[in-house]
């Protein structure tokens, strides 16, 4: 674990892009094949699981710490993270051991099949054992909640360099739902990839935000115009008339959207559709809401079925008849993946994006503005000779939002945030009014600057009229601007609605509370614009 931990503290010390990936190729060039191995399944943000439930977690913290149950609870919501809070309460060590990453993780696979009554004098005897400064990560490592500031590109970009290979391929072997204990780096990183890789989705392409005029794109006839739907970006995998479907989360998906389970039998072998998974009925888009009613459930009934279908909107075709054509200009595989689809005897679940016709750039923030009468987020702008790459890039794709929802709220609650911001208030609370009383509707926390953050966070500190655990009730006197994409009709909310990523525009210091917005504001928005 010192090489491992020294990496984390190298990360997280840095805000620098190269002496992140510095620190990665130097402990790539260090560490053993095992650590390396489960190092980079961490660090591409794929969890190792909580292995521990957070209470027996925290009695086995009271137990060792010999502090006060309230003086310990205090100094976690002054800490802001339970695994920081508890390294920084437990005794010093005893007659230390040095372990290796690989080590930990196969004794987090044993401890998890421990009995309760087990589990809480084997991770004291743990902590007892490992040296200090190595405890805050162990504890991470825990509770599956491991995060460190690097992205996946910055891994897949060291890597290319300590083995010398292309970052597409790396990130293309690398995608899928592989685990430490199931392969071996040299089957992951170096062999030949085999046909047994068949259900590995590709690297998605992303786009950046398009910020500036659209003019500085050059001639409109070099590019093809697309809806921005909002769904679930995924891939559709056919091979061996087997059929695998992926989120750009990585998560595999196959056996939540048994619509596409038939495509297994209709689509040719090697075929990889790229697209927007949306709920689609009666000729019409439903709202994101009726897609969220299908993620989260294990057990899919006739009903949900019935209720939010869902189909495919097609973007791109990435394989084609075991072909990869990624590097094929986006025109010719367009042109294939009009053919692949519009062959088809039987479809009930594919559709095609089709172009927006746009012969100037007016048109095009025409077809922006338009957006939201067809249930879009704004509109795609891709470069008709542009090849399929990995990861977010610029150039070739953009994407054209259009303007976010505004309302104005007041500030009700405000709770600590976490890790550096843990003595911090910068969670935040709004309610609108409904008529004399304040109804909560929206949680934001992004949008102040760090100037901004330490005044709000004095204020709150000042203005605290109740407090129950982290949050606190405060006067109701400041009035935010706060931004979001969507709206929806929510019973599980009092206000009756919930906002799709919300966040803070601005600090309306012009306005007073009661000039703030109002329910039936929402509710209007709600009919005229929203999901209903």
């Amino acid at each position: 674990m010192q090489l491992f931990n020294k990496l984390f503290q190298a990360i997280d010390q840095t805000t620098s892009t190269n002496a992140k990936v510095n620190a990665l190729v130097d402990y790539f060039h260090e560490a053993s094949t095992g650590d390396i191995l489960w190092s980079i399944y961490l660090l591409m943000g794929k969890s190792s699981g909580r292995v521990i439930k957070t209470a027996l977690l925290r009695q086995a913290a009271y137990k060792l710490s010999a502090l006060p149950t309230w003086l310990f609870e205090e100094s976690y919501h002054i800490v802001g993270d339970l695994a920081e809070t508890i390294a920084l309460c437990l005794p010093p060590p005893q007659h230390t051991k040095l372990y290796t990453l690989s080590q930990t993780m196969t004794f987090l696979a044993s401890f998890s099949a421990l009995p309760d009554d087990e589990k809480e004098q084997t991770i004291i005897n743990r902590w007892m054992e490992i040296p200090a400064s190595e405890r805050f990560l162990f504890n991470k490592l825990i509770t599956g909640n491991f995060r460190v500031g690097v992205s996946k590109q910055l891994v897949i970009k060291a890597l290319a360099i300590k083995y010398n290979k292309t970052a597409n391929e790396l990130a293309h072997r690398l995608m899928g739902n592989w685990h430490p204990h199931q392969t071996n780096l040299e089957k992951l990183i170096l062999e030949d990839i085999l046909s047994e890789k068949s259900f590995e989705p590709y690297p998605f392409f992303l786009a950046y935000q398009l910020e500036g005029a659209p003019e500085g794109l050059g001639d409109i006839n070099e590019w093809y115009v697309e809806r921005k739907f909002d769904g679930i970006r995924g891939q559709i995998i056919v091979r061996n008339e087997e059929i695998f479907i992926w989120s750009r989360g990585e998560d595999l998906l196959t056996d939540k959207f048994p619509e596409f389970h038939p495509l297994k039998h209709s689509l040719p072998h090697g075929t990889v559709l790229d697209g927007e998974i949306l709920p689609f009925k009666e000729d019409e888009i439903l709202p994101f809401a009726v897609m969220q009613t299908r993620i989260g459930r294990k057990l899919l009934s006739k009903k949900i079925l019935a209720s939010a279908p869902l189909v495919m909107i097609c973007y791109d075709l990435l394989e084609y008849k075991g072909t990869d054509i990624r590097d094929r200009p986006l025109s010719e595989r367009r042109k294939l993946l009009k053919q692949l689809v519009d062959g088809l005897v039987v479809n009930t679940s594919l559709m095609l994006s089709a172009p927006v016709p746009c012969s100037s750039w007016d048109e095009v923030r025409k077809a922006r503005e338009e957006a939201r009468a067809y249930k879009c987020e704004g509109v795609m702008l891709k470069r008709k000779n542009s090849i399929y790459e990995t990861g977010r890039r610029r150039g070739s794709w953009w994407k054209w939002k259009v303007d976010p929802f505004t309302i104005d709220g007041v500030l009700v609650y405000g709770q600590r945030g976490h890790g550096r911001r843990a003595n911090l208030y910068t969670d935040y609370t709004f309610a609108v009014w409904d008529n004399n009383e304040l109804v909560p509707f929206a949680k934001a926390y992004s949008g102040l600057t760090d100037k901004e953050i330490l005044e709000v966070d004095n204020w709150i500190k000042k203005n605290t009229i109740d407090k129950f655990g982290p949050v606190r009730t405060v006067t109701p006197t400041l009035v935010f601007e706060l931004a979001f994409e969507g709206i929806s009709a929510s019973p599980r909310h009092k206000s009756g609605i919930a906002l799709r990523f919300p966040r803070i525009l601005r600090w309306r210091r012009d306005k007073i509370a009661d000039q703030a917005n109002t329910k039936q504001d929402l509710l209007k928005m709600l009919d005229s614009k929203g999901d209903k």
